[in-house]
């Protein structure tokens, strides 16, 4: 039985997510700490962060809306991660774990996202 937000897989594998791309921050050149080094860690930590949220509000309506902000969060990191890997600005390797727990942690969100609608 689920009683926190600490037991999802969901929010695990998003707290895991922002543990990684805070490792990954530390790789990236020092000209982007103010720029997408800082947006990418926002995104990161607002993924876990709605989850949590979204559950202890304990209204349907509301906790669809918080996993719907998480998920939007999602394609926002997501974006940057490519933006990240067209400029070069790290090895294309340093990405695949975040890329890995980002695409499992976006179906996620999707399948609660439908049941929670329903």
């Amino acid at each position: 039985m689920i009683k926190s937000y600490k037991d999802l897989i969901v929010w695990q594998k998003s707290f895991e997510l922002a543990i990684e791309i805070y490792r990954l921050a530390n790789l990236f050149p020092k000209t982007e700490t103010y720029g997408l080094v800082s947006q990418i860690k926002k995104c990161a930590i607002s993924i876990p962060s709605n989850i949590a949220e979204g559950f202890a509000r304990k209204h349907r309506k509301e906790y669809a809306r918080f996993i719907s902000i998480s998920f939007g969060s999602g394609a926002e990191l997501e974006t940057q991660l490519l933006l990240f890997k067209k400029l070069e600005l790290a090895i294309r390797e340093e990405f695949f774990k975040s890329e890995k727990l980002l695409n499992e942690i976006m179906k996620m969100l999707n399948v609660m996202l439908q049941k929670l609608y329903c």
